[in-house]
């Protein structure tokens, strides 16, 4: 596998390539979904939920964790997650930038 050269890019350009990455994967969709309509869950309720092996699922957390997307908290023996406010709106900023860009330009013949 080649070398990614990230120097080349700005951070901005690097933070949502990462969390594109993040986004990347039908089951994270899933978690995020599942988690934005419950508002918390609990590890176990995803392996009910999506049907996926708990180790499958913890990998699947610890993606969305990585890039701050998520949060938990320990509760005995239980980890409750939830989406952190903060990071989410950060990278739907990102996000909303890039698209509304195209947006912008919606008068503009670019073919």
């Amino acid at each position: 596998m080649g070398v990614t050269k990230t120097n080349l890019f700005s951070d901005v350009q690097n933070e949502i390539a990462v969390a594109a990455k993040a986004f990347a994967h039908p089951a994270r969709v899933a978690i995020i979904q599942y988690l934005l309509k419950t508002n918390a869950c609990i590890n176990g309720d995803l392996v009910q939920e999506l049907g996926l092996a708990q180790a499958t699922i913890s990998q699947h957390l610890r993606e969305l964790k990585d890039i701050g997307i998520i949060q938990g908290t320990i509760e005995g023996s239980r980890i409750s997650y939830c989406i952190n406010p903060v990071r989410w709106a950060e990278i739907s900023k990102q996000f909303s930038e890039i698209f509304d860009q195209f947006a912008a330009q919606q008068g503009d013949n670019c073919c």
